[in-house]
């Protein structure tokens, strides 16, 4: 795991790939706006109860398992979410997207459920450093990575979210402290404990200029974790596991906000526009015991 200074006085530590690597152990017509959910028509889109690659898989690649957040289209291309720092490759100080090492494009991505390796096609870090960014609030907060799922598993696919069902959409803004946040987390330090992967929790307040939240959840995620998404109150996506924080509220974890993610690769990468995929299946809020 790494650390760096947040935004204010905290600390936090990364959520890094991890498990493997941190404790040794084995997610009419319309105007379509980049970045936008889509209500994909893809006929290969699997029945939600049987899809074997779907939100909260893990996905495994040389530097460690981290969950994958949703399902993605860009063009005929369909992708996998996972945040940037699971294919980092530096040390444990190395935590500023904009300098932090990173395995190239083209890496091969093992994805749970899937019969081939998907591809890194994108990821913030690398771009951030092309474009040579200075920006604070992207190099602390811009964690995203996309990977393109290969065309032989495309039909075992479905981008619903486990026991929620979702995602309804694509949340815009910050959230409001107190608001109820729901995620899915897979890491392999649960050892395949169905029942702990599904999360409830509230936001305790919004970093960075809006481009990470602050959130609580019963339990906090933890290394492997990293990348898995988040969904709000309605169900829409509105951001992906990025940190575990120490302070100030130990236990806490950073979510990188997705839509803020999403309009950064838009305008810099190299996919053209990136779809959000909605769920097949409705939004059930509340699935787990109330807080």
């Amino acid at each position: 795991m790494t650390f760096r200074h947040a935004i204010r006085s905290g600390r936090v530590l990364r959520c890094l790939a991890a498990a493997g690597l941190v404790l040794g152990a084995t997610t009419t017509a319309a105007v379509t706006m980049p970045g936008a959910a889509h209500a994909d028509d893809r006929s290969e889109f699997a029945p939600a109860a049987s899809a074997p690659v779907h939100p909260g898989v893990m996905v495994e690649s040389p530097q460690g398992q981290c969950t994958a957040n949703f399902i993605f289209t860009a063009g005929d291309k369909l992708l996998i979410g996972q945040a940037a720092h699971c294919t980092g490759t530096g040390n444990s100080s190395e935590t500023n997207g904009c300098t932090s090492k990173s395995a190239p494009l083209g890496t091969k991505i093992k994805i749970e459920g899937a019969s081939q390796p998907g591809r890194l096609v994108y990821n913030s870090w690398l771009t951030m450093q092309e474009k040579g960014e200075k920006n604070k609030d992207l190099c602390d907060f811009n964690d995203f990575a996309l990977v393109e799922i290969d065309s032989a598993d495309e039909g075992k696919v479905n981008p619903t979210v486990p026991t929620f069902g979702g995602p309804t959409g694509l949340h815009e803004g910050t959230l409001a402290a107190g608001s109820k946040v729901y995620s899915f987390q897979n890491s392999g330090l649960r050892h395949g404990i169905a029942p702990l992967s599904p999360k409830e929790g509230i936001v305790l307040g919004n970093s960075g200029n809006g481009r990470s939240h602050d959130v609580a959840t019963i339990s906090p995620g933890v290394p492997g974790d990293s990348g898995s998404g988040f969904l709000d109150a309605s169900g829409k996506a509105f951001g992906l596991l990025s940190t575990l924080n120490l302070e100030p509220a130990p236990g806490t974890n950073g979510v990188a906000d997705l839509a803020s993610a999403l309009h950064y690769a838009n305008q810099n990468g190299d996919l053209g526009d990136i779809e959000l995929q909605k769920g097949t299946e409705p939004f059930h809020g509340g699935a787990l015991p109330a807080l």
